[in-house]
């Protein structure tokens, strides 16, 4: 079977060579689109958590693991939070957390996870996550958590 071909004069991979990054940004895709959640979500989320060739430094690579990470990014954040719609809290703070893990400062991703926290009726979790939200903010970038996520822990902080 040949696995590289060669086509006007520029070497390609074969039809029939499989690459990993092409299916599971098709499934990404899937849990953007709202598709039903796989079957396997913590597959799906391992896959999700993986970077785009990480011990390669070339430069070409830094626009295509951008897009990588926007496409991963989006398709956890919208997986964690059908998983919390569907009650599925385990699954859907592991797959929030690896949304944080891949970008720490984006909020969508600690939103989420609070509106879990919020969901299972874990109070003080929530609370906490928001509070270490706003601490890294502060050191990192001297900004404050935008007036949605204050809102959200805003009633649970006032007795």
């Amino acid at each position: 079977m040949t696995v590289v071909e060669c086509v006007d004069h520029r070497l390609r991979l074969a039809p029939v060579v499989e690459v990993d990054l092409h299916t599971v940004r098709g499934l990404a895709q899937g849990a953007v689109a709202d598709a039903p959640p796989p079957a396997d979500p913590e597959s799906l989320v391992a896959k999700l958590g993986e970077e785009l060739l990480p011990s390669w430094s070339d430069e070409w690579l830094v626009l295509e693991r951008e897009r990588w990470d926007q496409v991963r990014l989006h398709a956890l954040e919208s997986l964690a939070q059908r998983l919390r719609r569907d009650g599925e809290y385990l699954a859907a703070v592991q797959t929030a957390l690896t949304a944080t893990e891949i970008d720490p400062i984006r909020e969508t991703a600690h939103r989420i996870l609070i509106e879990i926290h919020i969901a299972e009726g874990n109070t003080a979790c929530a609370v906490k996550r928001y509070k270490e939200y706003q601490r890294l903010l502060r050191r990192e970038l001297e900004v404050e958590p935008s007036p949605l996520m204050t809102r959200l822990v805003q009633d649970l902080t006032s007795a």
